[in-house]
C-alpha cells in the first residue's frame, strides 16, 4: 500500500514514480541540515525590521534638535508606515512571480540603502524621502520572511519556530528603545541608522549563502502594475486618514474625507481590475476560501489591539506609575515574556497534534479579558498588578499572533504563498494603524476633557507627551489631575480595545480545522474547504 501510494503521488505530481519516492527519501536530508542556520539568519532579518522604528523613535528628540524641521516630525514616521504597508502587497507578489530569494535579497538591500541615505541625511526633507526608501524596503522584509518560511516548512512542522518568532519580536520591543537610547547618548543619532548595516550585512551573507528554494513554475503573465498602483493609492489615503484624522486635522475637515472618498474609489477600482487582471498582484480568490478570510479578519484585530496596547502602557506606567522612560522596553516585559512562552506552547502543541483551532478561541477570550483587566487600572494600580494584567493580554496575542499566519498560509495553494503572507502582514498593519489612531482620539480626547474639568487643561494641552520627570515639576494638584486624566484615558482606550476584540472571538468559532500540509511531496496545498474530503477519498481509493 505504501509503494502505490508512492506510486499515486509520483503520478499525481507529473513526476515517475521513482522520482518521487527518491526525492521523498533524499529531500528532507539537507533540508534538516541547512533549515536550523536559514531560520537563524531569517530571525536576524526580521530583528531589523522591528527594531529599527523602535530606535529611531528613541532617537527622535535628538535628530530634531540637530536637523529642525519640528513641524515635520511626524512625517518621519508616516512615510516609512507609508511606504511599508503601500509595498507589502507588491513584494509579495513578486516573489511569488520572479522567485522568493531574489526579490527577498532586493528588500534587504534596499532597506539598508535607505538605512544609509537616512544616516547620511542633513535636514528634515531629506530625512523624511529616505525613510521612505528605508520603509520600502522594510515592506519586503517581513512578508519576504514570512513566505520563506512558507516554503521551507511545512505547516504541520511550522509551530516549532513560532516560539523563535515571538522571542524575536520580544526582543525588539524590549531592547529596542535600550539600544536607541544607548546609541545616541555615545554614539549620535546617525548610528541609530547606521547599526542595521552590520546586521544587514550578516543577513545578506546567510541567505545567500545557505537558503536554497525549490524551483517552481513561474507565472508568464506581466505585472499587474495597475493593479498594484490602486492598492498602493488606497492603502496611502487609509494610512493617512488613521495618521492625521483627530491630530493634524480634525475627523470632519475636507482634508480627511477628500482622502476617505480617494481611499474608496481607488480600492473600489482595485478589486474591479483584479477581477480582470491576467495575474492579480492581489488574486481575491485566496478569500473565497474561508479559512483565510477569517485568518485575516482576526490578524487585522490582533494589531488593533496590539499596537494600541504597546502604545499606551508604557504612557500609563510613566505618567500615573511614575516609571522612567529610559525603561519603557521593561516595562512591557510581562505581556511579552507571556506572549513569547504562550506562541512557543501552541506550536509545539499544533505540531505534534496537528490541531490548532482551540487557539484563535482560548487567544480572543485571553485577549478580551486582558484589555477589560486593564481597563480597571486607576491611580491606585500597583506595578504588580498591571504587570498580572498585561500577562493575560500577553497569553491571548500569544495564542494568535502567529497561528494566524500559519492557518492563512495553509489555506491557500503554494504558487500563492507570497500574496497570503503579504496580506495578512498587511492587514495586521492596517488594524495597527486604526488602533492607534481610533485609541489614541479616545484617549486624547478623554485626558483633554478631564484636566479641563479639574482645572488643568492650560498646564498641559499636549499632555499626553509628559514623562515622570516633566511630572515631578508640576504643582501637585496639576499632576494629580493629569494622573487621574491618563488613567481614565486608558480606561476608556483599553475598553474599546475589549469590545473590538469580541470580533476576533466570533470569528475564531467559525474557523475550520482543515488538516496542516507536512512534509514530502505528498504535500500538496488546500485551496478550498472542500479539497481535505478530496484528499481523502483518492487515499481510500488507492
Amino acid at each position: 500500500m505504501a509503494d502505490l501510494k508512492k506510486a499515486a503521488d509520483g503520478k499525481a505530481d507529473g513526476r515517475p514514480a521513482d522520482e518521487a519516492a527518491a526525492e521523498e527519501t533524499a529531500a528532507p536530508e539537507p533540508r534538516q541540515r541547512s533549515v536550523q542556520v536559514v531560520m537563524l539568519a531569517l530571525m536576524i532579518t526580521m530583528l531589523l525590521a522591528m527594531l529599527d522604528n523602535l530606535i529611531v523613535g528613541t532617537a527622535m528628540p535628538t535628530i530634531v534638535g540637530d536637523l529642525g524641521g519640528l513641524e515635520h516630525l511626524s512625517w518621519v514616521v508616516t512615510s516609512y508606515t507609508l511606504a511599508t504597508a503601500a509595498s507589502t502587497p507588491i513584494w509579495g507578489k513578486l516573489g511569488d512571480m520572479y522567485g522568493r530569494k531574489g526579490i527577498f535579497l532586493t528588500s534587504i538591500v534596499v532597506f539598508l540603502i535607505g538605512s544609509v541615505l537616512s544616516g547620511m541625511a542633513q535636514d528634515m526633507g531629506q530625512l523624511i524621502g529616505f525613510r521612505a526608501i528605508q520603509g520600502l524596503g522594510a515592506g519586503g522584509l517581513m512578508v519576504g520572511v514570512m513566505a520563506i518560511i512558507g516554503d521551507l516548512v511545512p505547516p504541520r512542522e511550522r509551530g516549532k519556530y513560532q516560539g523563535m518568532m515571538a522571542g524575536v519580536m520580544a526582543i525588539a520591543m524590549i531592547g529596542g528603545p535600550l539600544v536607541g537610547g544607548t546609541i545616541t547618548d555615545h554614539l549620535g543619532w546617525r548610528w541609530s541608522f547606521y547599526i542595521n548595516l552590520p546586521l544587514g550585512a550578516v543577513a545578506l551573507a546567510m541567505v545567500t549563502a545557505v537558503l536554497h528554494l525549490p524551483d517552481k513554475e513561474r507565472p508568464k503573465a506581466k505585472v499587474d502594475y495597475l493593479g498594484a498602483g490602486l492598492l498602493t493609492l488606497g492603502i496611502t489615503a487609509i494610512v493617512l486618514v488613521t495618521t492625521w484624522g483627530g491630530s493634524e486635522y480634525a475627523w470632519g475637515s475636507a482634508m480627511i474625507m477628500e482622502l476617505t472618498a480617494i481611499g474608496v474609489v481607488a480600492l473600489v477600482g482595485f478589486l474591479f481590475v483584479e477581477t480582470k487582471a491576467a495575474e492579480p498582484i492581489m488574486p481575491l480568490h485566496i478569500f473565497r476560501n474561508l479559512n483565510f478570510t477569517l485568518m485575516s479578519v482576526i490578524g487585522f484585530m490582533s494589531g488593533f489591539v496590539m499596537f494600541g496596547a504597546v502604545l499606551f502602557l508604557p504612557l500609563y506606567q510613566q505618567s500615573v506609575q511614575g516609571a522612567s522612560a529610559t525603561n519603557s522596553g521593561l516595562l512591557l516585559l510581562p505581556m511579552l515574556l507571556s506572549m513569547m512562552v504562550v506562541s512557543l506552547f501552541a506550536g509545539r502543541v499544533t505540531t505534534t497534534s496537528g490541531k490548532y483551532k482551540i487557539f484563535p478561541i482560548i487567544g480572543s477570550v485571553l485577549m478580551v479579558g486582558g484589555l477589560f483587566l486593564l481597563s480597571l487600572m486607576d491611580t491606585g494600580t500597583t506595578r504588580f498588578t498591571s504587570g498580572v494584567y498585561m500577562a493575560v493580554l500577553g497569553a491571548g496575542m500569544g495564542f494568535l499572533m502567529q497561528i494566524t499566519m500559519l492557518v492563512a498560509q495553509n489555506s491557500v495553494e503554494l504558487k500563492d504563498m507570497g500574496v497570503a503572507s503579504s496580506a495578512t502582514t498587511l492587514f495586521r498593519t492596517l488594524g495597527s494603524s486604526f488602533g492607534v489612531a481610533i485609541m489614541g482620539a479616545l484617549f486624547t480626547g478623554r485626558v483633554q476633557d478631564e484636566m479641563m474639568a479639574r482645572g488643568g487643561g492650560g498646564a498641559t494641552a499636549r499632555s499626553a507627551q509628559l514623562d515622570a520627570a516633566s511630572l515631578a515639576k508640576l504643582p501637585d494638584a496639576v499632576r494629580e489631575a493629569y494622573q487621574f486624566a491618563v488613567s481614565s484615558g486608558t480606561h476608556i482606550a483599553f475598553l474599546v480595545g475589549a469590545c473590538v476584540g469580541v470580533i476576533p472571538l466570533v470569528a475564531a468559532l467559525f474557523v475550520k480545522e482543515v488538516p496542516l500540509r507536512g512534509a514530502g511531496p505528498e504535500a500538496k496545498a488546500e485551496p478550498s474547504d472542500q479539497a481535505p474530503a478530496a484528499d481523502a477519498m483518492q487515499t481510500e481509493t488507492v
